[in-house]
């Protein structure tokens, strides 16, 4: 279906509807206002174009031999950064490997599995049917900011597949995704499709143990409340659902809990694509930018799904889709009311080209008395073409109170910045003539760091510069 220009701009263009910029303290800088920087300037040879006065380093690359002895796995996806306690002038990095069941090369044991022996007993999550390891799984990164260098890095989980996103804990560690949902025997020797929690204190390869209670399903992201201790997940699927996670005791999620699905009140099995109808959506242009739901929580029952029906079952019952939930971070408010859940959607809206929600939760979330003052969700911004934001995966809240999402689109490959007050902005793009996505942005404890990955050839960088010129 091809758009006209007049409905192009009726439904494509994006409002200032994340948070006011008067709230944050007054207009942006010149960059952040005009909607794109001033300019992003790479010289030749150069893997990132960057807006003038910010410089990168490469952190490590795919391949290499970890201080473990382990080869460095290949596909890192999403991270994390945490402070590191022993050193104030490190900080730590957990870092997914999104290796597939079918992904030949990158693995962590050499082409032929040959240092597969290398590990210990208990410590391999899952094999294929042929007895190969799977080799997805996360590396702890070790930096020194003060040096601009690698420390060390090595191996703590596994054996997983498709590790692609995840998000970090409150108390320190990192929930990593499996995205495959690989199941026994056709496919894989146990089921696939789980959240593993990965503390960033281990100092090598832990028992992988999989949160099963959090369900089995295309995981993506993972973002918790950090006053409730209530984790929310993504799902990047064409009829994903939106989870949340009550667990039975706060910050310890081995103990179990509730997962529920959002539905939409006023709108069962709602559908929040934005598709026209002969797409399969509910219709060109169904729900406008800036527009908020009240919501209710759908409770699901075999969550473990051996069938991996758990987004069907959930959408009979009420629940509404997304199409390709993926990156996702917690924020605080600027008056200090709480916080909000900021999700993408990938290939949602008119465009197929993103979607970024915001989910406010209620003040009494996951408590009684909280369907008389529901939780909100409204669609902040939807993209009006590639040119401006081509299929946004990762994303991470900045410290200065934008979004940078992270690119895996059809062309070039940017990280791109969304204000407050609604405009998009370009911050860095890839250079790599590859041109594979950015994914795992994520700063340093202090901010002065921005960390990001280029998926192929598989490279860490870490990016410096004048944040003070993209703060409002």
């Amino acid at each position: 279906m091809t758009l006209s220009r007049r409905t192009f701009l009726r439904y494509g263009q994006a409002a200032g509807l994340f948070y006011s910029a008067t709230a944050l303290g007054g207009g942006f800088s010149a960059i952040a206002a005009s909607g794109r920087p001033i300019g992003l300037v790479g010289n030749a040879g150069a893997l990132l174009a960057l807006p003038e006065g910010f410089t990168y380093s490469v952190v490590s690359e795919t391949g290499g031999t970890m201080v473990d002895g382990f080869f460095r796995p290949g596909r890192p996806d999403g991270m994390a950064c945490f402070a590191d306690p022993a050193n104030a002038d490190r900080c730590i990095l957990m870092r997914n490997h999104e290796n597939w069941p079918d992904t030949e090369h990158g693995s962590p044991f050499g082409e032929n599995n040959e240092l597969l022996s290398r590990l210990g007993d208990g410590m391999l999550y899952g094999l294929k049917p042929d007895g190969s390891p799977f080799f997805g799984g996360v590396t702890k990164v070790v930096y020194d900011m003060r040096a601009g260098a690698l420390v060390e890095d090595y191996l703590v989980l596994t054996g997983t597949a498709a590790n692609c996103a995840g998000g970090a804990t409150p108390w320190g560690s990192w929930l990593t995704c499996e995205e495959s949902m690989r199941r026994p025997p056709e496919e894989a020797q146990r089921y696939h499709g789980f959240v593993f929690e990965t503390p960033s204190s281990a100092t090598g390869v832990i028992p992988p143990v999989p949160l099963t209670a959090m369900g089995r399903f295309a995981h993506e992201a993972v973002a918790i409340d950090p006053d409730t201790g209530i984790v929310y997940l993504t799902e990047d699927s064409s009829t994903g659902l939106f989870y949340r996670f009550l667990p039975e005791t706060p910050g310890e999620l081995h103990r179990g809990g509730r997962l529920q699905a959002l539905a939409i009140r006023e709108w069962p099995s709602a559908n929040t694509s934005n598709w026209p109808s002969d797409w399969g959506g509910p219709g060109l242009g169904a729900i406008e930018t800036g527009r908020s739901f009240a919501v209710d929580w759908v409770d699901l029952d075999d969550v473990e799904a051996p069938d991996g029906d758990l987004a069907a079952r959930g959408h009979a019952a009420g629940a509404a889709q997304f199409y390709r939930g993926e990156g996702m971070d917690y924020g605080r408010r600027p008056d200090g009311s709480g916080g909000d859940v900021f999700f993408n959607c990938t290939q949602g809206g008119i465009q197929r080209s993103g979607q970024v929600w915001r989910y406010s939760p209620s003040p009494a979330e996951g408590q009684g008395g909280e369907s008389a003052a529901p939780g909100t969700l409204t669609l902040i911004y939807e993209s009006p073409g590639a040119d401006t934001l081509d299929m946004c995966d990762n994303l991470a809240v900045a410290p200065w109170g934008d979004l940078i999402l992270c690119e895996d689109g059809r062309g070039d490959q940017y990280l791109r910045g969304l204000t407050p007050g609604g405009r998009i902005y370009d911050f860095a793009r890839n250079l790599h003539p590859d041109r594979s996505e950015f994914c795992g942005a994520c700063f340093s404890p202090d901010g002065s760091i921005l960390f990001v990955n280029i998926q192929e050839p598989g490279i860490t960088v870490a990016i410096r510069g004048p944040w003070e010129t993209l703060r409002a």
